[in-house]
């Protein structure tokens, strides 16, 4: 289907009053920079003093402002404009920035190269405050890869970060041991003081873990009762062994219920992975919950190490 002209009716005109333009796309937080190669000028709207949390009367100059950004993104945009210079081009980033007072913020960056005589000659692009739309999404990635209850990790970020992980790999060679916890009885905790005082005793065990392991690659509640631990290869493998059996005291302590003590129980199946990244994550698994089955027949709070 085709647009009918109507000579009755007024078309669409270009938008050419500037101020208008700047005003339009102040309201997403956008702003206009270029920078002229050959002078080695920059000029900037309104609009990117306020996203830099600079006054729009102080002069700044290039080096001024590439010093607010954050490393890791100030390596990214310097590799990324060379380039571009280079090869004529363009290119996009999101970027971490640090207001002169402590702020910081994120942008999007885009930049385009004006090119004459087969160089070019200026760059030119948009600058957007995205701090808002980048909170937001860490906010639904920390929902989809957290456990509600706990905050820790859930099942799915373990199996990205563990159980699908191909053997051999890099980043299962960084993992030294698994280990997974099981809280003993807790369906008798639920069937006694209910489930509100379950979840409770669930919650705390996960602060605890996480309290006495801070150097744990990963801590994931991966079932109703059941935790899984995630060690760096670093650790030696006495040390987590010992470590282990040592805060078992600390992990088991009643958990307090509205002026009633709740005993907490917990079964531990320890599995070592060999450092080298050879077993499979699915082998070094079941290896961890042999043992965790062998701790929980005992009907203590116990440790039990894979052999």
């Amino acid at each position: 289907m085709y647009l009918q002209a109507d000579r009755h009716r007024r078309g669409i005109q270009p938008l050419t009053d500037g101020r208008l333009v700047a005003q339009a796309a102040a309201l997403v937080g956008m702003s206009a920079w270029c920078f002229d190669l050959d002078k080695q000028g920059l000029e900037w709207t309104d609009g990117v003093f306020d996203i830099f949390g600079i006054p729009r009367d102080v002069y700044v100059e290039r080096g001024d402002s590439v010093s607010l950004y954050c490393e890791e993104s100030r390596e990214t945009m310097e590799r990324l404009r060379a380039q571009a210079i280079r090869d004529r081009s363009s290119f996009s980033m999101e970027a971490e920035i640090r207001q002169p007072g402590g702020d910081l913020r994120w942008i999007r960056l885009t930049a385009a190269t004006h090119v004459e005589n087969g160089r070019a000659v200026m760059l030119y692009g948009m600058k957007q405050d995205i701090t808002q739309e980048r909170q937001q999404w860490q906010q639904l990635r920390r929902m989809a890869e957290n456990d509600a209850l706990t905050g820790l990790g859930n099942r799915a970020r373990f199996h990205a970060e563990f159980l699908d992980l191909p053997a051999g790999s890099e980043a299962l060679a960084r993992i030294g041991a698994l280990a997974i916890f099981d809280l003993n009885n807790f369906k008798e905790i639920n069937d006694r003081w209910g489930h509100a005082a379950g979840d409770a005793c669930i919650a705390r065990f996960g602060q605890r873990l996480a309290s006495a392991f801070p150097q744990a690659r990963l801590i994931a509640r991966i079932g109703g009762d059941e935790f899984a631990m995630l060690l760096p290869e670093t650790l030696p493998a006495f040390s987590v062994e010992s470590a282990l059996r040592r805060r078992m005291t600390t992990l088991i302590r009643s958990v307090d219920w509205h002026g009633t003590s709740i005993p907490v129980g917990v079964s531990v199946g320890l599995a070592f992975t060999g450092g080298e990244g050879r077993r499979t994550p699915e082998e070094i698994f079941a290896a961890a919950d042999l043992a965790l089955y062998s701790a929980k027949k005992s009907g203590t709070s116990i440790l039990r190490v894979a052999a």
